[in-house]
């Protein structure tokens, strides 16, 4: 094998240990925001049901405001 090639061999190698560890990191950072999400949807998912517990029809005893 040439001194070039050897070069080109090793820089492919060191371009390639980049590559994985960024993808590596992409996924660390992917799995944590769906952990997140999932979170956020849950608290939402006890929001909306606490707002239907609150006021299931709707409408409260209040009247409606003067310019009804």
């Amino acid at each position: 094998m040439q001194e070039t090639d050897r070069r080109r061999l090793e820089d492919l190698e060191v371009r390639l240990t980049h590559h994985e560890r960024t993808i590596a990191d992409l996924n660390e950072i992917i799995t944590e925001q769906w952990r997140k999400i999932d979170l956020l949807d849950r608290h939402v998912s006890q929001l909306r049901e606490e707002m239907r517990n609150v006021a299931p029809s709707g409408q409260g005893d209040e009247p409606p405001p003067p310019h009804y």
